[in-house]
């Protein structure tokens, strides 16, 4: 492979094979990115975490938690390799200088959360499956939800982002009343917190870290959330203000009937620190791979900002 050639693909998406092998391509070819399993889905396929920079200010991004918003990968992965080829050729990212970053702070980026889900939709799946008859039962009680299409959950049918210590009692009941009550294509918040092994990965990595402020990626609607509850951390709206500028997005709080029990809403309430939602793109999920150049030029003003602000 020539040097300059571009490993990350952002034409078709990610299937789990396919990043696994463009993670250890881009730790081959940048030796000093660190890739560690901070767990596994349920599966059995790793979650990994990408650490790039050596500094002290500690912030992290994720990706893909839910199955029919896989595109969020691609551009999770595409800003580790512009991230690295910029720092060795000594290089601006964004009009900032990717040494400095990653000398300040380190980037903790977990690019596929929810893999078994993603492999679903992605329709890497055989159909007629064990794995695939699984999924397809599941979705059999929610004929309104088209399938695989519509699946955002993981393999249990629990939708990962609503699996988190902040009001989780009160997602329930709302989802509950809206007749999400077990194992459904979204929407069906668990039999408790952290039942999953995927939302446990990533909340066990927090508690680990001391993260400045948290990205969590979705799609779609163009748009930022910011506010949990009452929660109002210091710079956490002149921050989602100075995102919303570099990316065209709204900055907007989380409507109510989706205001609990996500990433980003624990993460503001157990740390009063800046978690944001960003909701990347345009349409129904899952977005067209066509969309990926817009969604990237307009985030990566965010991915940079992030890491400094």
């Amino acid at each position: 492979m020539g040097n300059n050639e571009q490993i990350v693909n952002t034409k078709e998406p990610y299937t789990y094979e396919h990043l696994q092998e463009d993670l250890k391509k881009l730790k081959d070819k940048y030796s000093f990115l660190q890739i560690e399993t901070i767990g596994e889905s349920v599966q059995k396929r790793a979650i990994q975490s990408v650490r790039i920079g050596t500094g002290q200010n500690e912030v992290m991004y994720s990706a893909s938690i839910h199955a029919n918003e896989y595109i969020t990968t691609n551009v999770l992965m595409k800003f580790i390799e512009d991230f690295c080829d910029a720092y060795i050729r000594d290089d601006d990212i964004f009009e900032h200088s990717a040494k400095m970053i990653f000398n300040t702070s380190s980037i903790y980026i977990v690019p596929l959360l929810n893999p078994d889900g993603v492999e679903l939709v992605t329709k890497n799946i055989k159909e007629g499956s064990q794995d695939y008859m699984h999924y397809k039962q599941i979705a059999e009680q929610f004929p309104n939800i088209s399938f695989p299409d519509g699946w955002k959950a993981n393999f249990n049918g629990v939708d990962l982002n609503l699996q988190f210590p902040a009001n989780w009692n009160e997602a329930r009941e709302i989802k509950f009343a809206q007749g999400f009550n077990k194992p459904a294509p979204r929407d069906f918040v668990g039999f408790g917190p952290l039942t999953e092994p995927e939302a446990l990965a990533i909340y066990n990595f927090t508690l680990k870290h001391n993260f400045r402020l948290i990205l969590a990626y979705h799609t779609q609607g163009e748009v930022i959330f910011w506010k949990y509850a009452n929660y109002l951390p210091k710079e956490s709206e002149e921050i989602g203000k100075t995102f919303s500028k570099v990316s065209g997005y709204d900055l907007s709080a989380t409507p109510p009937e989706s205001a609990n029990a996500g990433l980003k809403d624990w993460f503001i309430q157990q740390y009063n620190k800046p978690g944001y939602t960003i909701e990347a793109g345009l349409g129904t999920n899952p977005l067209s791979m066509a969309q990926f150049n817009k969604i990237y030029s307009d985030n990566i003003g965010i991915l940079v900002l992030g890491s400094i602000i």
